[in-house]
């Protein structure tokens, strides 16, 4: 029997998240009052315009949760910290366990935990084993867990997806792992979503221990040749022993988008065979099949038809949304007049990255990108989420914006591969007699002998960029007004 929706509020952790982000607004179109949390709220405003309620919290801070969790009957926990690093196993349980005895001591009835495939044992990879294990970690509170175990997300923004796609569509010949030829069973993102909240009504899955797949099984190998038909292509694979999985990652940050630090823990898991062998979910909670080929194609048409929902890039690959700066810091700072209104002075500002460019030596900013992707950095593939739209805690190609005041301030926090850490800052101020003044500051913390040694090599390089950079951005604000008034 399947139960109407709850008169309490339903809690989305991870909201920032791919998945969390998704869900939350179908839970409010399905009906439901939804609740989102986020270490910082203001990094939520599309959940909000859709009518989710948006607070902060953060899983790795306990006393934060009791406010998030007043009045919730039903928490979704679909946090994980793989973009921490090496130590996400760690702060996955200290994370699972803080909001398990949260959530005991708030009331909440039940939790709804997204975990991963993967049969339990020695072969199991490091990120699958993670996942069932703050699977366990939650059992061990009071509150009955359902938890559901999926393979390969089939989406668009879905980071596995953009590997196999990035994979099909750049390389027309492929030497690989013997990985290629594991057998998976993968999901639709709209599947996934809707067991999600399909569990949130059907009583019998609470405490259960479930597994969803499309029903189809297939071979990475399949996956890599279906989606290349779905691309107009084709490809040859060649299967070798000899590709460990660091050089598979290796390999993958540097032709995929996915960088080292995610891809490295993802390819560890493609050599585990992840296949349902339970299917009473299907029974319980009955969902339209969909195929592989018919999910790529619906990935591929969201992608084209523009800005994503949610995208992997969405979870920032550092906590927290502020540089904490003590100690010896550095920088540059750039000042320029321009004979443009305040707005449209810093709507060129917004546009900044991506295909628009930095303003200037382009190819520098490149080559730079091209310099990380080699060190096992973001560089500069991940682009932007909408090339006019910013929102707090959006990826700007091998940045993330830490702050935002629309009309005023945009500070980005870098992401590359660095000695320390450093924002670059670009704040619009009235200018007396009208027009607007560009304040452009970008800020270094070395960290260490290296750190500045870096900094001290490369200041020749980085006064030069920044001040073309400033110049760039008044001369794009004042063409675009010359063209406006010419029109």
């Amino acid at each position: 029997m399947i139960m109407p929706p709850e008169p309490e509020t339903i809690l989305v952790t991870g909201a920032t998240g791919y998945i969390g982000g998704r869900l939350a607004p179908r839970l409010v179109a399905e009906g439901y009052a939804v609740r989102a949390l986020a270490r910082d709220p203001r990094r939520l405003g599309t959940l909000a315009a859709a009518g989710v309620a948006c607070v902060g919290g953060d899983v790795l801070e306990p006393e934060s949760l009791g406010p998030a969790l007043q009045g919730i009957g039903a928490a979704y926990y679909l946090v994980h910290s793989m973009e921490a690093g090496p130590d996400f196993a760690a702060r996955d349980r200290e994370a699972a366990a803080n909001f398990a005895a949260a959530c005991a001591a708030a009331g909440v009835r039940r939790i709804i935990y997204l975990g991963g495939l993967g049969r339990a044992g020695p072969r199991l990879s490091k990120h699958l084993a993670s996942r069932q294990e703050v699977g366990d970690v939650l059992r061990a509170g009071p509150v009955p867990v359902t938890e559901l175990r999926a393979a390969i997300i089939v989406g668009a923004g879905s980071a596995s997806f953009e590997i196999i796609r990035d994979l099909a569509r750049k390389l027309p010949v492929m030497i690989c792992p013997r990985w290629v030829r594991s057998r998976c069973e993968p999901i639709a993102l709209d599947q996934v979503l809707a067991y999600l909240i399909g569990a949130l009504r059907e009583p019998r899955t609470i405490g259960e221990v479930l597994e969803i797949g499309g029903g189809e099984v297939l071979s990475y190998e399949d996956m890599m040749r279906q989606c290349a038909l779905a691309l107009g292509k084709r490809i040859r694979i060649l299967v070798v022993p000899v590709l460990t999985p660091r050089l598979s990652a290796y390999w993958l940050n540097l032709v995929t988008s996915v960088p080292m630090h995610i891809a490295r823990p993802l390819v560890e898991g493609l050599r585990n065979d992840v296949v349902t062998t339970d299917q009473r979910i299907r029974e319980w909670i009955p969902v339209v099949p969909l195929t592989f080929r018919a999910a790529v194609a619906r990935a591929l048409a969201e992608e084209h038809a523009g800005p994503l929902a949610t995208r992997w890039t969405g979870a920032a690959a550092s906590p927290g949304t502020a540089t904490a700066w003590t100690g010896t810091v550095v920088g540059d700072e750039q000042r320029r007049a321009a004979a443009v209104p305040p707005a449209a002075l810093f709507a060129t500002v917004e546009r900044i990255g991506g295909a628009t460019g930095w303003y200037y030596g382009d190819w520098l900013w490149r080559l730079r990108g091209s310099l990380d992707r080699l060190l096992g950095g973001v560089g500069m593939r991940r682009g932007r989420r909408d090339p006019v739209a910013i929102a707090l805690g959006d990826p700007i190609d091998f940045w993330r914006v830490e702050d935002f005041v629309p009309g005023r301030l945009l500070r980005l926090r870098a992401e590359m591969k660095l000695p320390g850490a450093a924002t670059l800052e670009f704040a619009v101020e009235d200018q007396p007699g009208g027009g607007a003044i560009l304040a452009q500051r970008a800020r270094f913390q070395p960290r260490g002998l290296w750190g500045r040694v870096y900094w001290d090599l490369l200041r020749p390089v980085h006064s030069l960029v920044f001040r073309g950079m400033a110049d760039g951005i008044v001369r794009a604000a004042e063409a675009e007004a010359r063209t406006r008034i010419a029109a």
